[in-house]
């Protein structure tokens, strides 16, 4: 046994060298010389239904390639991969399964039925009650129509739904009453003061949506509401009955707040809030697309599942996403990553794939307990590719880090079907014409520089004009962007995510960072409250800025 240990570790050893000493080649190599070779879009792009990865882009070559997979198969990822798509609890240090996969499987899936009975127990609770919504008949206390829809969460809770309902705006339902979303995240109050302005007590429904049904953040504004409620409406069992409802996995903690038990929706402690939108944290992505559209979203989640545990290696999107990003990290010594999706409704993004790869694989502790011995997850960050034009791609194009990138564009929008009634389509057409021209463009001036440009005109152009290139990057193109492309988008990054944490030896799991933040608040939240006075374990400079926040003066 130990002789295997030592042979596996020397492998993994030799492979990893060899990827250096492969690095080291490449890093005198530019991406112009890389397409000299022929047939390099065929050879280094993949196909899977309603996506294009087209990987061509990136400072590697079959070689590179070879070394990579290489290295998967040594830290053993096809049987990592069967282990996630089980029961087990690689979630080790919270003693729990990761098994987010389960909520997207069909009615009719023959693996762990009891599981999927009971999601499609729960996600059947979701439908009937946003058919309810939908039809005009669910009603407040005083017997008004619910018009407003105000989700309170945070992380997990806000980041997918926000993400997903904004990215899918063109297929929101048509309802019998206008039925409008709203979201609430901030600790601070703002945003719910400012929304509650705009709300009418009678027609407002609330879903708290909190995995623990502890994080403050959400229990704090979920208080500021109730009490809004209760001020206009008064205190009953109807107003907690009628117009809030809660998503968690602790059905005592919900009752115990005041929500109904037909009110409260469940998830399990296998779904890391991070991967939880396809479950009924998934509510307010529902509401506005309907129960047909969510289900085509799990649809095309599913069918990367399928993609990533059968498909081989050298074609199987997932793994060569977490392949490039291992080599450009910890090869190439590439430590930052731009998501620049070039589409509007891919606002929320950037900001969705920072906490699902950051909060998953920011990690420094293998599974074995000792220091990880390659650098991990990158610093992921990113924006709509034409704003993000304007801002920071001088940086990309001519500053001294290097960056890769992920492009992402749907193929077609504005002529298919739901865009029938749009005035000017065509004009719209060419704007997105515009954009994917745009996109195109960026990505080839990263990779190519100066040989992007018109070579009679390069002479003349002084220094500060020129254009290093050699920035790799991936561009992925959807046919267009519905709910099932989307459901298959966010799939193949959390995918990624478990490939790179094999590679690393990491658990992408669990968050402990996360919790030992909010567990010093509360430590210093009674000192800010006046109930505590008792500085002297603090360091001195939060001393002095408790002494500032206290009103007592500086100095």
């Amino acid at each position: 046994m130990s002789e295997n240990i030592e042979h596996d570790s020397k492998r993994k050893t030799a492979l990893k060298q060899q990827l250096r000493d492969a690095a080291h080649r490449h890093n005198s190599l530019h991406l112009n010389e890389l397409f000299t070779q022929k047939n390099r879009f065929e050879k280094f792009s993949v196909q899977c239904d309603q996506i294009v990865f087209d990987y061509s882009k990136h400072r590697m070559d079959q070689q590179v390639l070879d070394g990579l997979l290489a290295f998967a198969q040594s830290n053993e990822l096809a049987a990592w991969i069967q282990r996630f798509f089980s029961e087990e609890k690689i979630n080790y240090t919270e003693q729990r399964a990761a098994m987010h996969w389960a909520l997207r499987q069909p009615v009719d899936h023959k693996k762990f039925p009891q599981i999927n009975r009971q999601v499609h127990q729960q996600l059947e609770r979701m439908y009937a009650l946003v058919d309810k919504l939908h039809a005009g008949q669910y009603r407040g206390a005083t017997g008004e129509v619910i018009q407003d829809v105000v989700n309170i969460g945070v992380g997990g809770s806000d980041l997918g739904p926000v993400m997903v309902s904004h990215a899918l705006s063109d297929y929101k339902v048509k309802t019998v009453k206008p039925l409008a979303v709203h979201f609430v995240s901030t600790m601070d109050g703002s945003q719910l003061s400012e929304l509650l302005h705009q709300l009418r007590p009678e027609t407002t429904l609330f879903i708290i949506s909190s995995k623990s049904f502890g994080t403050i953040d959400t229990l704090s504004n979920a208080q500021t509401v109730r009490q809004w409620l209760e001020k206009s409406l008064g205190k009953s069992e109807s107003l907690l009955k009628n117009h809030f409802i809660g998503v968690s996995t602790k059905p005592e903690k919900m009752t115990e707040w005041g929500i109904a038990a037909e009110n409260q929706l469940l998830l399990w402690d296998w779904v890391g809030g991070r991967y939880s939108l396809w479950s009924c944290i998934g509510l307010p992505i529902a509401l506005s697309i309907g129960v047909e559209g969510f289900k085509q979203l799990l649809a095309g989640a599913y069918a990367v599942d399928e993609h990533f545990q059968n498909a081989p290696f050298e074609k199987n999107i997932p793994v060569l996403m977490g392949l490039l990003g291992v080599w450009n990290n910890n090869f190439l010594n590439i430590q930052t990553h731009a998501v620049l999706p070039y589409d509007g409704r891919l606002k929320y993004f950037a900001a969705y794939l920072q906490q699902l790869e950051m909060e998953s694989n920011g990690k420094s502790v293998q599974r074995n307990g000792e220091k990880v011995q390659l650098d991990t997850c990158p610093i992921v960050w990113g924006e709509v590719g034409p704003n993000a034009q304007h801002a920071f791609y001088q940086l990309l194009h001519q500053g001294s880090h290097s960056v890769s990138c992920d492009f992402i564009a749907p193929v077609k929008r504005y002529n298919a079907n739901q865009f029938t009634y749009v005035e000017n389509a065509e004009a719209l057409i060419e704007q997105h014409h515009l954009a994917l021209s745009n996109c195109l463009a960026q990505s080839r001036l990263l990779a190519f520089g100066n040989q992007a440009l018109d070579q009679k005109e390069l002479a003349d152009l002084p220094l500060y004009q020129h254009y290093s290139g050699n920035q790799p990057s991936t561009t992925i193109l959807l046919q267009e962007l519905n709910p099932y492309s989307l459901g298959m988008l966010i799939t193949l990054y959390e995918h990624k995510v478990f490939v790179q944490s094999v590679l690393w030896n990491i658990n992408p799991f669990d968050q402990w960072g996360v919790e030992k933040g909010k567990e010093i608040a509360n430590q210093l939240l009674p000192i800010l409250n006046g109930d505590e006075k008792d500085l002297s374990t603090l360091d001195v400079s939060t001393q002095g800025l408790i002494q500032i926040l206290l009103g007592k003066a500086h100095g």
